[in-house]
């Protein structure tokens, strides 16, 4: 039975006894605007279905507050997007079980799909047709519906035998310990401070034009979230590059080198001049380098690095990718300070092993 949701009181019956555990899911879109749209809500609530409708007049204050309570149990997955989306709607998680981590700790591989997990765990196969279709839509069509549905009703099944299985290899506290991460990401929902490193073409710029760069990247952060447009669509990366590069010394030459760009409208267009051509401060040359291209010497150290790694994933039978990826190694071995990702139970499996391999 699937229930929909779009009155507060019909929401305040749905949660009046729910249990300890939860099933979640929900459907946003996320073309036009920097935050993702929510357009539903699905929960499986001892085996009732009901998909709630963001877009109507619903409080979210009980579905918050439910969600919120650290004794209950929400499950989902590959929760990491969804939580984007549920904090649009005053929602967070205290306590996550995702189910995409739980089937890496129970052996069954990483980044498994909701489709693929199901499919292996349950031996249903499930419709695929409505991925990408327009959840913001009303009425909702038949297949739409469907798709929903059934994007929950397998989460009980999911898990029980998933928690089963970790538990039985010993890993539940890891696996707690990684949904807990996740919640503590969503929380925090802070852009990156250091967002030129990602733009490694710029890795042999001087340090003031690495500076510029960055001050640059972290005002389209700033300024794409507040008016609520996708970043490329207000300065995508080829232009900042560009920009930083040849600061343009004037408004018109500004437009006339961000032509293209649809959410650069005037306002932002001075204030995107102004961060080009004002002085940099003394505090702004004080930013994380953008990593140059690996060394013959680097590439030797990042490979006995992995070799470590694929070692202790053997040991442990879990997906390499669950210890470590290959960046949080170049991190460590351009920085020589242990990445914050690896802190917990991957600092005790792996830091003395790699820390052994960087050159004195």
């Amino acid at each position: 039975m699937t229930d929909w949701i779009e009155r507060s009181d019909a929401l305040h019956r749905l949660l009046d006894a729910a249990p300890m555990s939860i099933g979640l899911d929900t459907e946003f879109m996320r073309i036009d605007t920097f935050l993702p749209r929510l357009a539903l809500v699905q929960v499986e609530i001892d085996t009732r279905i009901a998909l709630i409708d963001p877009t109507a007049e619903v409080d979210p204050a009980p579905l918050a507050a439910l969600l919120a309570d650290p004794a209950r149990t929400i499950v989902m997955h590959s929760a990491s997007e969804d939580l984007e989306a549920l904090a649009t709607w005053s929602c967070s998680i205290a306590r996550l079980f995702d189910t995409q981590i739980a089937a890496s700790f129970a052996g069954l591989g990483a980044g498994l799909g909701y489709q693929k997990l199901v499919r292996e765990l349950t031996g249903v196969e499930l419709p695929k047709g409505e991925t990408r279709s327009d959840w913001l839509r009303r009425p909702l069509s038949e297949h739409q519906l469907e798709y929903a549905t059934q994007d929950v009703v397998h989460l009980p099944v999911l898990h029980a035998e998933l928690g089963a299985r970790v538990e039985r290899r010993g890993y539940s506290a890891w696996l707690a310990e990684d949904c807990a991460r996740m919640l503590e990401r969503a929380r925090q929902r802070e852009p990156d401070p250091q967002p030129q490193v990602a733009l490694r073409g710029a890795a042999e710029w001087p340090s003031e034009r690495q500076a510029l760069l960055r001050r640059v990247l972290l005002w389209r952060d700033a300024t794409a979230r507040a008016i609520n447009r996708p970043r490329p669509w207000l300065l995508d990366d080829a232009h900042a590059l560009d920009l930083c590069a040849r600061p343009p010394v004037d408004g018109d030459e500004l437009a006339e080198r961000s032509r293209g760009l649809r959410a650069l409208r005037g306002p932002q267009r001075a204030e995107l001049l102004a961060e080009l051509t004002a002085p940099l401060a003394a505090d702004e040359l004080e930013f994380a380098p953008i990593p140059r291209a690996p060394s013959a010497g680097d590439k030797t150290v990042i490979a006995a690095m992995k070799e470590v790694v694929a070692a202790r994933a053997t040991e442990l039978d879990l997906p390499e990718g669950l210890l470590c990826a290959r960046r949080h190694l170049e991190s460590l071995l351009a920085a020589r300070r242990w990445p914050s990702a690896l802190d917990g139970w991957r600092r005790d499996v792996l830091h003395d092993a790699l820390v052994a391999l960087l050159p004195a």
